[in-house]
This record gives structure tokens, C-alpha cells and sequence, in this order.
């Protein structure tokens, strides 16, 4: 499976913090085989995360784009609402599982605003920012994964 990584946040794309959680996802992703097409930043502004994802799911270079953080309640994360923006179809059970499996562990996942989405061809799943609820969110659905870009790229349903 070909994986783009986009990390959302001001300060990191601003080199004001280093990227935890995309090194994270990227690092989870390589251990299931899956193949790292691009890593990129953006700041948290809704039109350039919109323009982001719209370019990588259009590319057609990738077939699943995991995002990390802007998932969250504050007045800057836009994660979700830069991803129903540029979907064609939400995939609730996506978000669903990764807020059921994150709830065993942490109460506070139950916050997360994060999507799941296609786009084309392309799936989009919004990670949350921090790199142990980034990973454990993708460890949740990742067996999901392939089968979802199967169907999409037009395989039957088993």
C-alpha cells in the first residue's frame, strides 16, 4: 500500500517544534510493509490543509493519506473539516473503532473529532497529534486498511 504522511500543525510546520508523530506513523506503516510515498507538514490553516489532501488523493501516486493532528476541540484544529471538505465519501466505522479501541486506554479519545474519508481512489484517515494516540489509533484500523483500498480501486467486498 503506498502511504502519504501529513503532519498538521503550526508550530511544527513553522519549525518551531520537531514532528513527533509523523516519524511515529511513518515508523508503524513500515513495519506492516507499507511503502512511504511522501512526509509532508502543514500549518493548521483549513485552506492549506484542504489543498493538501486534495493534491495527494489526486496525485494518484498514493492510496492511503494518514494525517496527524488538528484533531482535536481547539479553535485551530481543522483536520476534519479540511477532510469533508475534500471527500467524496465519510467512512464513519473508521473513526468509530479508533475512538472505541483509544477509550480502553485513554478517556480523553473519546474527543477526537477525527474522520475517515475517500476521495477517488485514495482513503484518508486523520490521526490525532500526539505519537502514542497517532500510533494507537493506525494500530486499531490498520487491519481494516488494505481491504478498504482494495474496494475502492474497485475489488468486491468479501
Amino acid at each position: 500500500m503506498r502511504v502519504a504522511v501529513l503532519t498538521i500543525s503550526d508550530s511544527v510546520s513553522q519549525g518551531k517544534l520537531e514532528d513527533l508523530s509523523g516519524p511515529a506513523v511513518v515508523a508503524f506503516c513500515r513495519g506492516l510493509g507499507w511503502e512511504i510515498v511522501t512526509t509532508l507538514r502543514v500549518s493548521d490553516d483549513l485552506a492549506a490543509v484542504r489543498e493538501q489532501l486534495r493534491e495527494l488523493a489526486d496525485s494518484g501516486r498514493v492510496d492511503l493519506v494518514l494525517t496527524t493532528g488538528g484533531t482535536g476541540i481547539g479553535p485551530r484544529d481543522n483536520a476534519p473539516e479540511a477532510t469533508q471538505a475534500v471527500a467524496d465519501r465519510v467512512i464513519p466505522g473508521i473513526a468509530e473503532e479508533m475512538r472505541r479501541k483509544g477509550l480502553e486506554k485513554t478517556q480523553t479519545a473519546v474527543l477526537s473529532r477525527a474522520i475517515g474519508a475517500s476521495r477517488g481512489k485514495t482513503l484518508i484517515v486523520n490521526l490525532p497529534g500526539s505519537p502514542k494516540g497517532a500510533t494507537e489509533s493506525i494500530e486499531a484500523i490498520a487491519h481494516l486498511l488494505p481491504h478498504a483500498v482494495s474496494v475502492l480501486h474497485g475489488a468486491r467486498h468479501d
